[in-house]
């Protein structure tokens, strides 16, 4: 009788698992009525992997849309895209939004989902006029290790030979970038005692500092990267928040326009509907700033 209950333990444990990890668990993303969806558009391959976004764009408009490109987070070894939600706001603004995945930890580590992010960006650009996209107006963002992918994605440029076989002709600028919590400095969260098991897990060698550093966003703040606003509840456990005033500093001393909005005793993202209302104005404020 024991055995059968612990084989039903078990198998309920498992299923809960898989559940977990069911993409179909998620509740669809609401767009208006002008909008059309593309899901699961595959913009890249990488042998049997396929990397998948979806797509939500309007009706053709006088002038094309700006694009928001939202990375989802979870240390670069779970999450899915489909978690991702609360883009209405978006939506009234008028943007294109793509909602990314990338290849986690145990499908490929470091600097795999830094070169996915890229292509799917690249992949966005070379599609712009079919998703009425103005490459001239994009927006990057993320939470967490979407944070981190956001800034990559953002600070990168093609010398810098992230971009894997993902190629343009097209010019486009990516006029803003939006981190909320996200990991700035790889080596800092690889360092002491406290070292981060997300960041050990996605680094194959911890004594390889050129990768540490070319995975490093805070290793590409120049004058030339775009204006970055900054979300960080002071009393993070899991990204610290001296990753933010580091990041601050560094944007500030190279004269780059940036923000960094301090949550008060805020922990890793789940902040309070007051504290989410506030950063909801304080992305509002930027967008409306920086991109026209």
């Amino acid at each position: 009788m024991k055995i059968v209950f612990s084989l039903l333990c078990l198998f309920l444990l498992r299923g809960s698992l898989e559940a977990q990890t069911d993409t179909t668990n998620y509740p669809p993303v609401y767009y208006p009525a002008n909008y059309s969806v593309e899901l699961n558009v595959v913009y890249n391959t990488v042998g049997t992997w396929q990397g998948r976004v979806d797509i939500y764009f309007p009706g053709k408009t006088e002038k094309p849309a700006p694009l928001l490109i939202n990375i989802h987070g979870g240390g670069w070894r779970h999450g899915v895209k489909e978690s991702q939600r609360g883009f209405g706001s978006f939506f009234k603004m008028g943007f294109v939004v793509a909602n990314v995945e990338y290849r986690l930890t145990q499908t490929a580590p470091a600097p795999a989902a830094v070169e996915d992010c890229r292509c799917a960006l690249i992949y966005l650009v070379n599609n712009s006029e079919h998703y009425n996209i103005d490459p001239g107006k994009i927006v990057i963002m993320g939470s967490s290790a979407g944070g981190h992918l956001a800034m990559m994605t953002g600070f990168l440029q093609p010398k810098d030979n992230l971009d894997s076989d993902c190629k343009t002709e097209k010019k486009f600028k990516v006029e803003a970038v939006i981190d909320k919590y996200g990991i700035s400095d790889v080596s800092d969260i690889l360092k002491g005692l406290d070292k981060k098991a997300y960041a050990v897990a996605w680094i194959p060698d911890k004594n390889d500092t050129t990768l540490i550093n070319s995975v490093s966003p805070i290793t590409y703040v120049n004058s030339n990267v775009p204006p970055v606003l900054i979300i960080h509840g002071d009393a993070d456990p899991t990204v610290p928040y001296h990753q933010a005033v580091n990041l601050h500093n560094a944007l500030d001393n190279t004269g780059v326009p940036n923000k960094l909005v301090t949550i008060p005793g805020g922990k890793h993202g789940k902040f309070t509907k007051e504290e989410n209302k506030i950063i909801g104005e304080e992305i509002r404020n930027f967008l409306d700033k920086y991109v026209n």
